[in-house]
């Protein structure tokens, strides 16, 4: 709030600033002290031809900041999966291609709009259409934008295809989203995710499962997505409320989940969680984080309260749309085992099936009713004690 009212006044300041130049300037009008004129001089447009180069060179000194200050922040070479490093290939194809042609047109812009200022006395020289001129600054970029597109197509075509084989022997895994969390939800042994629909949601089966499809017999759910290195894992990715994005950045895997439809990508990972942490960019990124957190918990402690925990590398699954209040936090923890660890894990998670946790929360329901039921019928049956009795009892002793 403070900021914003900073921000306020200083746009105000510049406003009134800008006003009393403005009726200065009608002050001076007839005086001879200024020239009355709107139309540019010499001097005008030469003054304008150098504003063009200082403009280019801090164009030109913002891009090199950056790359020295803000190059290790892409994720480009830390990918994961089998097609990442083919990603990062295109999006170092498509950032050199973008600074040479920025850094070229801009040069030529502004030494153009210097060279050809105006003058007094000269007149620009009119074409009405240069058919040369036209084909070379037309064919180069629609060469360069389908040279990229093609390639773009080719990689996507290569990410998207799953073949019979590869179906197969996949891991299928359904990513369903909703307000404000992500739900993973297992095909079990059979390896088939059961039927769902929205409408069959109620209880303990918030995804919405239909529990009288076989297939569903054996499906069970994950608050974190375990995977396993070097198999194909196909996920199948539902909605049930808004347009969400399953983002998994260090995958370099992105699919949108549609209310209504489902939508599916697959990929193979390459590293394990253990693994990913131990590369030298990663340990290096954790340890800038440590230090930005260790700054921030001593100011939280001098204030009494609660240190920061230390930062540990995990990959994530992120929703990547604007989905809502708490949009950012929107996410899930993922965790690429070893073969062994992961069958290990599905050992240990698949008995919870969801078809046994609804049997269980009926179960449970129905006791509690019963229990309900039986109570004051119980307090109703038991005999009320004679008071008189007791009273005459307790006057023999």
């Amino acid at each position: 709030m403070t900021t914003f009212l900073v921000l306020t006044v200083v746009v105000l300041l510049a406003v009134a600033l800008w006003q009393l130049t403005k009726i200065f300037d009608l002050t001076q009008v007839g005086s001879g002290n200024v020239n009355d004129t709107q139309i540019a001089n010499d001097n005008d447009n030469k003054v304008n031809g150098f504003l063009m180069f200082a403009f280019l060179g801090f164009i030109y000194l913002t891009t090199i900041l950056c790359l020295l200050y803000y190059s290790d922040l892409p994720l480009i070479g830390d990918s994961a999966s089998e097609h990442g490093p083919e990603v990062d290939r295109l999006m170092v194809i498509s950032l050199v291609l973008i600074f040479i042609v920025q850094t070229v047109t801009q040069a030529l812009l502004h030494y153009f709009a210097f060279k050809y200022r105006g003058r007094q006395g000269q007149k620009a020289l009119y074409f009405a259409d240069n058919n040369k001129l036209e084909f070379i600054w037309s064919i180069i970029p629609a060469v360069v934008l389908a040279g990229l597109i093609l390639y773009g197509l080719y990689a996507w075509t290569n990410i998207m295809f799953v073949d019979e084989k590869d179906e197969q022997d996949a891991i299928v895994i359904e990513l369903y989203a909703q307000q404000f969390k992500w739900e993973a939800r297992y095909a079990g042994a059979d390896n088939v995710l059961g039927k769902a629909n929205v409408r069959y949601i109620e209880g303990v089966n918030n995804l919405g499962v239909d529990l009288s499809d076989p297939n569903a017999q054996d499906d069970f759910t994950a608050a974190e997505l375990h995977i396993p290195k070097g198999k194909r894992v196909i996920f199948k990715m539902r909605s049930q409320d808004v347009l969400h994005s399953a983002y998994m950045p260090h995958f370099r895997a992105q699919m949108n989940c549609v209310p209504g439809m489902v939508t599916s990508f697959s990929f193979v990972p390459t590293l394990t969680t253990a693994e990913m942490r131990e590369k030298p960019a990663i340990i290096q990124k954790v340890a800038n984080i440590n230090a930005i957190r260790a700054k921030k918990s001593e100011e939280l402690v001098a204030k009494g309260q609660t240190a920061l925990d230390p930062y540990t590398f995990d990959y994530l699954l992120l929703c990547n749309k604007i989905c809502g209040a708490s949009h950012y936090n929107m996410q899930m923890k993922i965790v690429v085992d070893s073969p062994e660890d992961f069958k290990n894990w599905l050992k240990e998670n698949s008995p919870k099936t969801i078809v046994q946790a609804v049997k269980t929360a009926a179960a449970e329901a129905k006791a509690s009713e019963e229990s309900a039921t039986q109570q004051p019928k119980d307090s109703a049956a038991a005999p009320a004690a004679d008071t008189t009795v007791v009273a005459q009892a307790e006057m023999k002793q």
